[in-house]
């Protein structure tokens, strides 16, 4: 008796670790409630250390060989030859190539196989191949991001694109309720209509140039008005406003926090804390012999402060920190001028890693460690009072142990310190960081933030650091207050309640999977005019 297909949903996903593990989130808690499901999570060979997870609940992994992150720092690095290319053309190539995989990844999944009314796709923002790619294979794609928007179109966009396609854009204003329409390419959507992507749909995928276009006829495609696209944000609404100009089909579900066991480099503190039931005993549990320590310096009698978290994630393998020694003089000359003390975490970022082992005064195989007893993953500096550490651990764990967060703005940081309550400096370096930098200011849980410099100069003179050094101060001094500790724990109470996950999931229950049983469609078939395009024609 042959068994029935299972349907199958594809998480395609790029970027670095905050761009992708929230949806590894979503794509796991799938698997685990729709288990008709084959599940399957496509992105980068550098996230690989998420597999034993995602097998854990039955999801697949491909990975393409193209990297998280590209920067011409990286670059720099690696083409001394005069004769290599510039790192537009290298990023250009690596950009044609990694289309090409991403198509190889889903054909994988598909094969010859008749397309079920079951079967979808749910991408990032760094994974617009999915959007073609789920149209060549005439099924849903469903758009899913921990962050508002991290691009914006062109000032000339709008006009540009009435001039060069009159009834395309005409077709996107001349749309009934809940068809996509020109708000959703204002928002989203509109680097689906560039040259970069045409060129490949129609000469690699034999699409149509532009989305919702003919490709035989080049005209837009007026007896197939699909709905608005499903999109799903990862934040939430007590956090982000959701303001009425936002696609008819967005949803703001609350923050995709990841499952505790993915948050460990040591296997035996995820063993001890992974087996605590809830989030208020995990705040309370210890970690393993081998990192009694860094609990012990968190939680230090002899200190009347907390300890100062820092993190800047990704942010050194973009290539923003361009001198780690002078990013340590600066939290040198802070402690140096203060009584705080700082834990550091370096995301395995190896030229900071080197720069604190010439602080600490010892090669990388020495096994003479500072006074305390710290694994091999931890070293104590400057007096003691800078623990640098290079594993993982819970920001659920770690942030309530924490006096303040300092950090580089990124979305699963920022949710972080807001769910434990404790207020944040944020330096943002890049896309949505300087969005919620400004945000959380304006919230009144963080000061106005930080410029790169004052936190990570370029130059390691006195001057540069010292300037850096007194910004910092100042910085952290105004988020220890009373008042914005309070706006903190107020927050982090109000956000208490959520699942974003859970709400993510009832989502595409609702929206995806079960009308899919039910034999809906994804087209309108007529009714009240979209009020919105209509006032824009």
């Amino acid at each position: 008796m042959e068994t029935e297909p299972r349907p199958r949903a594809v998480f395609m996903a790029f970027g670095t670790k905050g761009d992708v593990f929230p949806l590894a989130a979503i794509a796991a808690a799938l698997a685990s409630d729709q288990k008709h499901y084959h599940v399957v999570f496509i992105s980068h060979a550098d996230h690989q250390n998420i597999i034993y997870h995602l097998k854990a609940k039955n999801v697949s992994y491909i990975s393409v060989p193209t990297p998280s992150a590209l920067s011409a720092h990286q670059f720099d690095a690696v083409s001394d030859d005069p004769k290599s290319p510039s790192f537009a053309m290298y990023k250009m190539k690596i950009k044609t190539e990694h289309k090409q995989e991403c198509l190889s990844a889903v054909a994988k999944v598909f094969g010859d196989d008749p397309c079920l009314k079951g079967d979808f796709i749910v991408i990032n923002f760094f994974a617009l191949e999915g959007w073609s790619i789920a149209e060549l294979y005439q099924i849903q794609c469903v758009v899913a991001a921990p962050y508002v928007v991290p691009y914006s179109a062109p000032s000339s966009f709008e006009r540009c694109f009435k001039k060069e396609f009159p009834l395309l854009y005409r077709y996107f204003h001349e749309t009934y309720a809940n068809d996509v329409c020109w708000n959703d390419v204002i928002h989203w959507m509109w680097p689906l209509f560039m040259e970069e992507w045409g060129t490949w749909r129609s000469e690699c995928l034999h699409l149509g140039f532009l989305p919702f276009m003919d490709p035989v006829t080049n005209l837009p495609m007026w007896h197939m008005r699909k709905k608005s696209p499903l999109l799903l944000y990862g934040f939430s609404k007590e956090i982000v406003e959701w303001p009425g100009y936002w696609p008819s089909n967005a949803h703001v579900c609350g923050f995709w926090f990841l499952p505790l066991e993915w948050q460990f480099s040591c296997s035996r503190c995820r063993e001890m804390l992974s087996s605590t039931s809830s989030n208020c005993s995990i705040k309370k549990s210890g970690l393993c012999a081998n990192h009694a320590d860094l609990q012990s310096f968190l939680m230090d009698e002899s200190s009347s402060r907390l300890s100062i978290f820092i993190g800047l994630s990704s942010i050194g393998i973009m290539g923003f920190i361009k001198n780690p020694v002078a990013f340590l003089s600066v939290l040198e000359a802070v402690i140096k001028s203060t009584s705080y003390r700082f834990i550091l975490f370096s995301a395995g970022y190896e030229p900071l890693d080197a720069a604190i082992r010439l602080f600490f005064g010892t090669s990388p195989s020495s096994e003479n460690l500072s006074n305390l007893n710290c694994g091999k993953d931890c070293r104590l500096i400057f007096g003691d009072r800078l623990l640098c550490f290079s594993g993982t651990a819970p920001y659920i764990w770690l942030f309530p142990r924490c006096a303040a967060v300092v950090h580089h703005g990124g979305s699963g940081t920022t949710a972080a310190a807001l769910q434990a309550g404790v207020p944040q400096i944020l330096c943002p370096f890049m896309l949505d960081q300087f969005y919620w930098a400004e945000r959380l200011y304006w919230l009144g849980v963080a000061p106005e933030p930080l410029e790169r410099q004052n936190l990570v100069p370029d130059n390691n003179d006195a001057t540069s650091v010292m300037k850096a050094a007194d910004k910092l101060t100042k910085a952290i001094n105004l988020a220890l207050s009373p008042t914005m500790k309070e706006q903190a724990l107020k927050i982090a109470e109000s956000l208490s309640v959520e699942d974003g996950v859970a709400e993510a999931l009832r989502i595409l229950r609702e929206q995806v999977i079960n009308p899919a049983r039910d034999g809906s469609n994804l087209y309108n078939q007529g009714g009240a005019k979209c009020n919105e395009c209509l006032t824009k024609q």
